[in-house]
């Protein structure tokens, strides 16, 4: 009797998530005889790591297909990573075994907003630094007269490429063509843990912070983009977002010659808070939480109480800590009030935030940056209500899914991004 689908799918499921926390043996034992022979666990081992390699962060995973040819059923099971989808189809013969397998991956064609004029600008390629930590970048340069003013953009967390990729948006591309589309040049790069991501040993991980992980590589794109003869590097910037903006004071601690630095999205908040109440926010989106879910917060609490512990000596390793972050990154950031570090700058500070922004509060963090800075002439807010983390447009409460709809960095960002710098 042939099975059906309400049985092969969870099969699928579960195949597909043998994959993704590399459990190379028990994927490759779903296989026929005939399988087995074609690609053995060492191959499949190789053929997944080999694809997936770049793409950074899995989305969301959802079956695409079902379909009958014969005596066999065929689900395609499409993976939204961060940078690509990635459909996986999976051929079931009658015994439930896995008799054909295909990786079948497609980029996300990025199609610029209506903002951007792309004969205004172009780009040429730039290395970041040199030797073991060497970085690809872009420099996006207006056409027409220079000097120009330039700013750098630095990313969130994660392994992000030079464009900030997250599903079919590249919110560091749309910064880049829509400020050089009105006469800003624009410096983007690869970041360190996406070009050397192999180099990453749990050796290097155990002493990773995020001077190592951010600030040193920022710190050498601000120094290139000062070297470009179209820019004037008295009117340098630097542009953070998320973990990026988070960090925009420290950086400008290290450069006191940053012509001012532009806050996307930053937190004031502990990190490890912020990671409960993002949790927090995604359970309840449905309404009620499970069981599950509940033990998996308070098992996050107890994390994040560890985290405070730090400051007391008391001993822990990182799988005992959120997301399994290492201890020194931990008390790195414990040893730097972002806001403080923003109080003892002299040059000028904006700080932008999307009201739809689940990830960074406005009631919290963005009233943080407010709070901190009030007594400071040369800082500047703005709030927009219906942007989320992406400063992307939508309605209601902003999700996780929201990120795999094509969208892109409003036009008003853009514009008070411009007028700021040009000021």
């Amino acid at each position: 009797m042939t099975p059906s689908f309400g049985v092969l799918t969870p099969r699928a499921q579960e195949f597909l998530a043998q994959l993704l926390s590399s459990d190379f043996a028990s994927a490759a034992a779903k296989f026929d005889p005939e399988m087995k022979k074609a690609l053995n666990e060492s191959q499949l081992e190789d053929s997944w790591q080999n694809l997936v390699k770049d793409l950074g962060t899995l989305l969301q995973m959802d079956v695409e297909r079902t379909s009958e040819v014969e005596d066999y059923r065929i689900v395609v099971m499409r993976c939204h990573f961060q940078r690509a989808i990635i459909d996986v189809q999976l051929v079931f013969n009658d015994q439930e075994q896995i008799s054909g397998l295909n990786f079948i991956p497609t980029q996300m064609e990025y199609h610029p907003p209506d903002y951007v004029t792309e004969a205004a600008f172009h780009e040429r390629e730039v290395t970041i630094g040199e030797g073991l930590w060497a970085l690809s970048g872009t420099l996006t340069l207006p056409e027409g007269p220079s000097p120009l003013p330039g700013v750098v953009l630095v990313h969130g967390s994660g392994p992000n490429d030079r464009d900030e990729t997250i599903g079919p948006n590249k919110t560091f591309r749309d910064l880049a063509w829509g400020l050089a589309t009105r006469g800003v040049a624009v410096l983007r790069y690869d970041k360190r843990t996406f070009t050397h991501a192999k180099k990453f040993t749990p050796q290097v991980v155990e002493k990773l912070t995020a001077k190592e992980e951010v600030l040193d590589d920022a710190l050498l794109a601000i120094d290139l983009m000062r070297q470009q003869p179209e820019v004037d590097p008295e009117r340098v910037f630097m542009l953070g977002h998320s973990l990026g903006a988070t960090l925009a004071p420290r950086l400008g601690q290290m450069d006191p010659e940053l012509a001012g630095i532009i806050i996307m999205a930053g937190i004031t908040r502990p990190l490890e808070d912020t990671i409960l109440d993002q949790f927090t926010y995604l359970y309840h989106l449905s309404g009620e939480i499970t069981d599950q879910q509940k033990a998996e917060l308070e098992a996050l609490k107890e994390k994040v109480d560890r985290v405070k512990d730090l400051k007391r000596g008391v001993p822990v390793s990182a799988p005992d800590l959120p997301l399994g972050i290492n201890v020194a990154y931990w008390q790195d950031l414990q040893e730097h009030d972002v806001v403080d570090a923003a109080k003892t700058l002299k040059i000028p500070i904006m700080v932008l935030q999307g009201g739809r922004d689940y990830q960074v509060l406005a009631a919290e963090d963005f009233q943080g940056w407010k709070d901190g800075l009030k007594d400071r002439d040369n800082v500047t807010f703005h709030y927009f209500p219906d942007l989320n983390h992406l400063f992307i447009e939508g309605k209601g409460k902003s999700t996780p899914q929201e990120y795999l709809v094509e969208g892109h960095v409003k036009e008003e960002v853009i514009n008070v991004i411009v007028q700021w710098m040009k000021g």
